[in-house]
């Protein structure tokens, strides 16, 4: 279900509803609650949709770079340090299909990336309307759902066959740990590039926008609230 879309639908209804049967207080609360859903609801298509003429528009497109960047270093601090590079070497990996990473993605904390988006996401058009609802706290809820998405993302690049095909060439023909890790970084790198702006944000989209379409049902709550106390107040 369409949260978004639910909220601005029954907020219309009900200003059309108050006009309609000349109920004030019900056309007043409609309206203001139309006000904040739309409005969150247009800050959240603009923080992935790039809309000519607005600025800060699209931002997540616009940093797909950074957000590349730090899922970059994510992976090569905290998966290929010297100490699971050792472990690689020493025990038997089998078949190249089968060099799983899948443990070590799961126990990697994953907080800096979502820090990342955090960040991105304050300095976009959305961060100003975001402070209305409790600021950055108000983007907790979507930490867990994140990074839960982030490492199985993660675990699909690492379990393909050309990753692991190049991992294990790399592992049995280096001499040292720290030239293992170039040749990873390198590798880790290569398959990051392959990320467009446009996959970015759909990646990113997936994650959490069904989880910020609840600040479009609270802006019609509030927005709602607030039309009832400005029409009671200026009885």
């Amino acid at each position: 279900m369409n949260k978004s879309l639910v909220t601005n639908v029954i907020a219309a209804l009900g200003c059309i509803a108050g006009f309609g049967l000349n109920i004030d207080w019900l056309f007043y609360m409609s309206l203001f609650a139309l006000s904040g859903a739309l409005t969150n609801w247009i800050a959240v298509h603009m923080l992935f949709e790039k809309v000519p003429g607005l600025y800060g528009t699209g931002i997540v497109q616009l940093k797909f770079v950074e957000f590349k960047s730090a899922i970059h270093h994510l992976i090569m601090s905290q998966f290929f340090t010297q100490e699971n590079l050792d472990k690689f070497l020493t025990e038997p990996t089998g078949d190249a299909h089968h060099f799983d990473l899948e443990p070590l993605i799961k126990e990697t904390d994953m907080s800096s990336a979502f820090d990342s988006l955090v960040q991105t996401i304050q300095q976009s058009s959305f961060g100003g309307m975001l402070s209305m609802f409790g600021g950055t706290d108000a983007l907790a809820p979507l930490k867990a759902p994140f990074e839960e998405n982030l490492k199985q993302s993660i675990s699909e690049i690492a379990a393909s066959d050309e990753f692991s095909e190049k991992l294990k060439s790399q592992l049995s023909s280096s001499a040292n740990v720290e030239d293992i890790r170039t040749k990873v970084d390198n590798i880790v790198q290569q398959r990051l590039n392959e990320l467009t702006p446009k996959m970015v944000k759909d990646l990113v989209q997936e994650m959490i926008k069904s989880h910020l379409g609840w600040l479009v049902v609270w802006g019609g709550v509030f927005g709602g609230a607030i039309g009832l106390v400005a029409f009671f107040a200026g009885l």
